[in-house]
């Protein structure tokens, strides 16, 4: 059996770029990596991911979400998650289960315990091994991501603007980081939280370190 990593953390805290860096490294040890993310990362889950972060769906409830991502996650797993881990690759996830609690929990303020009894039925045999959560000011982490957006538009007019979770209030954003920091908080020996503000380099170091350091790699 394979090792499965998670990255999670605000809007803009820099995971997308530190899953990549970790995944070179990695790779450049030996290591078979399967690199993917949430919401998407197989065909069906994509599409799912399209309804999801399209600003224009606006009007999409708090419920509606909830069970469009463990949909996306229920097929995701099938197709991607459970092979690699099954082949003994280290699986490196761009946002799981966490980030339901996070985002549709705190964020959405959705019942947790229904939250966690949904994430059980999905998900129950693939708990992560370690979970990185970059950890940075809510309004620092949203001026990236915006900035990222205008700057993929820009280079590319005809790519979907993933949006929809930018659009929210800043006081929405820092509740999802309230739900991360109390995830962590509540399951030590799982998470690792490194500070999403220092130089990208010295992050990518300390989230290695901290990977080789706790897990069999």
């Amino acid at each position: 059996m394979g090792q499965f990593i998670t990255f999670e953390g605000v809007e803009g805290c820099g995971k997308t770029t530190q899953i990549r860096l970790l995944a070179e490294a990695l790779r450049q040890k030996g290591q078979s990596v399967t690199l993917t993310r949430e919401p998407g990362g197989c065909p069906i889950a994509d599409k799912i991911r399209h309804i999801l972060l399209d600003a224009e769906n606006s009007a999409m409830t708090p419920l509606a979400e909830l069970l469009l991502y463990a949909a996306a996650r229920a097929q995701h797993i099938a197709e991607v998650i459970a092979p690699a881990l099954a082949s003994g690759a280290v699986v490196l996830c761009d946002r799981f289960t966490d980030a339901t609690v996070a985002y549709q929990g705190y964020g959405r303020a959705l019942d947790l315990q229904r939250i966690t009894q949904l994430n059980s039925m999905v998900a129950s045999e693939y708990k992560p091994d370690l979970t990185i959560l970059l950890d940075c000011p809510a309004e620092t982490g949203l001026k990236r991501a915006l900035a990222r957006i205008e700057k993929n538009s820009t280079e590319d007019a005809t790519a979907l603007r993933e949006e929809r979770f930018e659009k929210e209030c800043i006081e929405f954003h820092k509740r999802v980081r309230e739900g991360y920091l109390s995830l962590a908080t509540q399951e030590k020996d799982r998470f690792v939280v490194i500070d999403g503000g220092r130089g990208i380099a010295d992050t990518a170091d300390a989230i290695l370190g901290a990977v080789i350091g706790r897990l069999r790699i």
